[in-house]
């Protein structure tokens, strides 16, 4: 415990986001599915959002922390091909559906199964959902998988930011919660609600998931 205690010091003293670590699969994934109208949910300060908007004609963000959402707004204040909602995911257009919908450490903040539901029906035909998310380990495979991690951290940490920083940085202050879901749940609720979907377990505490809507009178599948 006491070594942990001292690693996790370490990390906040060096910090580094694994959720951008992601970002470049995540717009690799949207670039191939040749989506041009995109909605973020859960933008943060931005970061995906300023990748994602050369690979795209529009991109929808919604970010429901206040603060979080005014820094965002402000970044992209100039650029016409990207709107800043503050609105959780049940602000978004009701009535609209998009060509990829893109969730990073966002989807253990709502409810699971109802979530990935509506997901589905936001996806244009042929549509492409891309999640990079959070479950809650504990079993022997998570433990196993935690130890690359575990020791990885720390080198990219201190590679990323090697000066100590006193406080975390703007892109990594938004509200965070805990996951409630294990990868097995999460798997169970997507094979139930996106069939086809590929789900993966990933490094640095993460998994994802990508399904493909199917065109229409096509079928499921993911790539």
């Amino acid at each position: 415990m006491q070594l942990l205690s001292r690693l996790n010091r370490f990390n906040q003293r060096h910090p580094w986001s694994h959720n951008d670590h992601y970002g470049s699969w995540v717009v690799g994934q949207v670039a191939a599915s040749g989506a041009r109208q995109v909605l973020d949910v859960g933008c943060g300060t931005g970061n995906l959002v300023a990748r994602l908007r050369c690979r795209a004609t529009t991109v929808i963000a919604l970010e429901p922390d206040s603060a979080t959402a005014q820094i965002a707004a402000q970044r992209f204040a100039d650029d016409h091909t990207v709107t800043i909602v503050e609105a959780d995911f049940a602000g978004r257009d009701p009535h609209r559906r998009w060509d990829a919908i893109t969730l990073v450490a966002v989807l253990h903040h709502m409810p699971l199964v109802p979530t990935l539901r509506e997901l589905r029906h936001c996806l244009a035909p042929g549509g492409r959902l891309v999640i990079v998310g959070c479950y809650r380990g504990g079993g022997p495979v998570d433990l196993l998988t935690d130890f690359p991690a575990m020791v990885a951290n720390p080198v990219i940490g201190l590679v990323k930011h090697p000066a100590r920083a006193n406080r975390p940085p703007q892109h990594m202050t938004a509200p965070t919660a805990d996951p409630e879901e294990t990868l097995a749940e999460i798997r169970a609720a997507a094979a139930q609600e996106l069939p086809g979907a590929r789900i993966r377990r990933r490094l640095f505490w993460r998994y994802t998931l990508v399904y493909d809507a199917p065109t229409r009178g096509g079928t499921d599948s993911a790539n």
